[in-house]
Protein backbone atom coordinates (compact mmCIF):
# COMPACT_ATOMS: atom_id res chain seq x y z
CA UNK A 1 0.00 0.00 0.00
CA UNK A 2 1.33 3.58 -1.01
CA UNK A 3 1.41 6.47 0.97
CA UNK A 4 -1.35 7.88 -0.80
CA UNK A 5 -3.73 5.13 -0.80
CA UNK A 6 -2.82 4.63 3.37
CA UNK A 7 -3.47 9.15 3.52
CA UNK A 8 -6.80 8.20 2.07
CA UNK A 9 -7.55 4.99 4.32
CA UNK A 10 -7.29 7.60 7.58
CA UNK A 11 -8.36 10.44 6.08
CA UNK A 12 -11.42 9.79 4.71
CA UNK A 13 -13.17 8.05 8.01
CA UNK A 14 -11.92 10.95 9.77
CA UNK A 15 -13.20 13.69 7.64
CA UNK A 16 -16.62 11.51 7.62
CA UNK A 17 -16.91 11.07 11.36
CA UNK A 18 -16.47 14.70 11.96
CA UNK A 19 -18.77 15.95 9.27
CA UNK A 20 -21.30 13.27 11.21
CA UNK A 21 -20.80 14.78 14.23
CA UNK A 22 -21.04 18.53 12.64
CA UNK A 23 -24.28 17.70 10.95
CA UNK A 24 -25.51 16.05 14.51
CA UNK A 25 -24.63 19.11 15.91
CA UNK A 26 -26.37 21.57 14.10
CA UNK A 27 -29.44 19.70 14.24
CA UNK A 28 -29.49 18.96 17.94
CA UNK A 29 -28.42 22.52 18.84
CA UNK A 30 -25.86 20.54 21.74
CA UNK A 31 -22.64 19.48 23.03
CA UNK A 32 -21.31 16.63 23.06
CA UNK A 33 -24.84 15.41 21.06
CA UNK A 34 -24.97 12.17 22.51
CA UNK A 35 -24.65 10.32 25.95
CA UNK A 36 -23.93 7.23 27.18
CA UNK A 37 -26.14 5.47 29.73
CA UNK A 38 -24.03 5.04 32.40
CA UNK A 39 -26.32 3.05 34.97
CA UNK A 40 -29.25 0.76 34.74
CA UNK A 41 -31.95 3.44 36.62
CA UNK A 42 -33.37 3.93 33.59
CA UNK A 43 -34.22 0.02 32.12
CA UNK A 44 -35.89 -1.48 30.42
CA UNK A 45 -35.93 2.03 28.45
CA UNK A 46 -32.23 2.77 28.15
CA UNK A 47 -29.49 0.24 29.49
CA UNK A 48 -25.92 0.76 30.64
CA UNK A 49 -24.15 1.10 27.28
CA UNK A 50 -26.52 2.25 25.20
CA UNK A 51 -25.53 5.61 23.51
CA UNK A 52 -28.70 8.60 23.59
CA UNK A 53 -29.18 10.71 21.20
CA UNK A 54 -29.68 14.55 22.92
CA UNK A 55 -30.98 18.02 22.04
CA UNK A 56 -31.24 21.64 23.27
CA UNK A 57 -34.40 22.31 24.69
CA UNK A 58 -35.42 24.31 22.28
CA UNK A 59 -35.19 21.41 19.48
CA UNK A 60 -38.22 19.01 18.86
CA UNK A 61 -40.54 20.57 21.28
CA UNK A 62 -43.91 20.13 20.01
CA UNK A 63 -46.12 19.23 22.11
CA UNK A 64 -44.12 20.83 25.26
CA UNK A 65 -46.08 23.37 27.35
CA UNK A 66 -43.08 24.49 29.96
CA UNK A 67 -39.48 25.22 28.94
CA UNK A 68 -39.00 22.85 25.99
CA UNK A 69 -40.08 19.84 27.95
CA UNK A 70 -43.05 17.83 27.54
CA UNK A 71 -43.84 16.14 31.47
CA UNK A 72 -44.90 12.75 31.59
CA UNK A 73 -48.14 13.85 33.42
CA UNK A 74 -48.63 15.98 30.36
CA UNK A 75 -47.57 13.52 28.14
CA UNK A 76 -50.37 11.06 29.09
CA UNK A 77 -53.09 13.54 27.28
CA UNK A 78 -51.20 14.27 24.02
CA UNK A 79 -49.62 10.94 23.67
CA UNK A 80 -45.70 12.58 23.36
CA UNK A 81 -43.38 9.45 23.90
CA UNK A 82 -39.69 9.33 24.13
CA UNK A 83 -36.80 6.64 24.68
CA UNK A 84 -39.52 4.01 25.78
CA UNK A 85 -42.36 5.57 27.87
CA UNK A 86 -44.32 9.13 28.27
CA UNK A 87 -42.87 12.46 28.49
CA UNK A 88 -39.27 14.06 27.66
CA UNK A 89 -36.12 12.49 29.60
CA UNK A 90 -33.94 15.34 30.75
CA UNK A 91 -30.07 15.74 31.30
CA UNK A 92 -29.57 17.29 34.29
CA UNK A 93 -26.86 18.33 36.49
CA UNK A 94 -27.92 19.76 40.56
CA UNK A 95 -25.76 21.92 42.52
CA UNK A 96 -23.25 20.44 44.51
CA UNK A 97 -23.15 16.90 42.23
CA UNK A 98 -20.17 15.63 41.61
CA UNK A 99 -20.84 12.54 39.25
CA UNK A 100 -22.16 12.28 35.58
CA UNK A 101 -24.88 14.42 34.98
CA UNK A 102 -28.38 12.53 35.84
CA UNK A 103 -30.35 11.34 32.25
CA UNK A 104 -34.17 10.98 34.16
CA UNK A 105 -37.49 10.95 32.82
CA UNK A 106 -39.48 14.79 34.20
CA UNK A 107 -42.58 13.57 35.40
CA UNK A 108 -44.06 16.92 36.23
CA UNK A 109 -43.59 20.39 36.88
CA UNK A 110 -44.52 21.45 40.81
CA UNK A 111 -43.72 25.33 42.56
CA UNK A 112 -42.34 26.15 45.19
CA UNK A 113 -44.63 25.31 48.26
CA UNK A 114 -46.51 23.17 46.83
CA UNK A 115 -47.65 19.90 48.14
CA UNK A 116 -47.39 17.81 45.01
CA UNK A 117 -48.22 14.58 46.66
CA UNK A 118 -51.77 14.28 44.98
CA UNK A 119 -49.87 14.48 41.35
CA UNK A 120 -47.64 11.73 42.43
CA UNK A 121 -47.08 8.28 41.20
CA UNK A 122 -48.55 6.61 44.63
CA UNK A 123 -45.70 3.79 43.75
CA UNK A 124 -43.18 6.36 43.47
CA UNK A 125 -43.34 7.52 46.93
CA UNK A 126 -43.51 6.16 50.22
CA UNK A 127 -46.92 8.27 51.57
CA UNK A 128 -49.11 10.49 50.90
CA UNK A 129 -48.24 12.81 53.49
CA UNK A 130 -46.38 15.73 52.79
CA UNK A 131 -44.74 16.56 56.06
CA UNK A 132 -43.19 12.76 55.77
CA UNK A 133 -41.67 13.18 52.65
CA UNK A 134 -38.62 15.29 51.20
CA UNK A 135 -38.44 17.96 49.26
CA UNK A 136 -42.44 18.09 49.82
CA UNK A 137 -43.52 20.91 49.91
CA UNK A 138 -41.18 21.69 46.98
CA UNK A 139 -38.47 23.98 48.24
CA UNK A 140 -38.57 25.43 44.76
CA UNK A 141 -40.23 25.21 41.25
CA UNK A 142 -38.87 22.81 39.39
CA UNK A 143 -39.28 19.26 37.87
CA UNK A 144 -39.99 16.04 39.57
CA UNK A 145 -38.00 13.51 38.37
CA UNK A 146 -37.25 9.36 38.54
CA UNK A 147 -35.10 6.53 36.84
CA UNK A 148 -37.56 4.56 35.11
CA UNK A 149 -36.85 1.81 37.08
CA UNK A 150 -36.40 3.47 40.55
CA UNK A 151 -38.72 2.89 42.74
CA UNK A 152 -39.04 6.74 43.95
CA UNK A 153 -38.45 9.83 42.67
CA UNK A 154 -35.27 11.81 42.76
CA UNK A 155 -36.70 13.92 44.77
CA UNK A 156 -37.75 11.36 48.21
CA UNK A 157 -34.27 9.56 47.56
CA UNK A 158 -32.85 12.76 48.03
CA UNK A 159 -30.87 12.69 44.77
CA UNK A 160 -32.13 16.04 43.95
CA UNK A 161 -34.43 18.98 44.78
CA UNK A 162 -36.75 19.78 42.10
CA UNK A 163 -34.68 19.98 39.12
CA UNK A 164 -34.60 23.88 38.10
CA UNK A 165 -34.47 24.45 34.55
CA UNK A 166 -31.32 26.01 34.56
CA UNK A 167 -29.55 23.03 35.64
CA UNK A 168 -31.21 20.93 32.28
CA UNK A 169 -29.03 20.37 30.29
CA UNK A 170 -30.55 18.68 26.99
CA UNK A 171 -33.41 16.03 26.85
CA UNK A 172 -33.15 12.68 24.91
CA UNK A 173 -34.62 11.89 21.71
CA UNK A 174 -33.22 8.28 20.74
CA UNK A 175 -31.28 5.80 21.93
CA UNK A 176 -28.88 3.74 20.15
CA UNK A 177 -28.17 0.25 22.06
CA UNK A 178 -24.95 -0.75 23.28
CA UNK A 179 -22.98 1.60 21.15
CA UNK A 180 -21.89 3.54 24.48
CA UNK A 181 -19.72 1.35 26.03
CA UNK A 182 -16.99 2.11 23.68
CA UNK A 183 -17.35 5.53 25.77
CA UNK A 184 -17.64 3.97 28.83
CA UNK A 185 -14.60 1.87 28.47
CA UNK A 186 -12.53 4.93 27.41
CA UNK A 187 -13.55 7.29 30.29
CA UNK A 188 -13.01 4.08 32.81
Amino acid sequence: MGRRELLVDILLPVTVAILLIGVLVGVTGTWPPMVAVESGSMEPNANTGDLIIVSSLDRFDGDAETHGIVTEEEAKNNGHERIGSHGDVIVFTPPEWTASPIFHRAAFYVTAGEDWTDRADPTLIPTTDCDELRNCPAPNDGYITHGDNNSRYDQVSGTAPPVKPEWIEAKGQARIPKIGWLRLVLAG
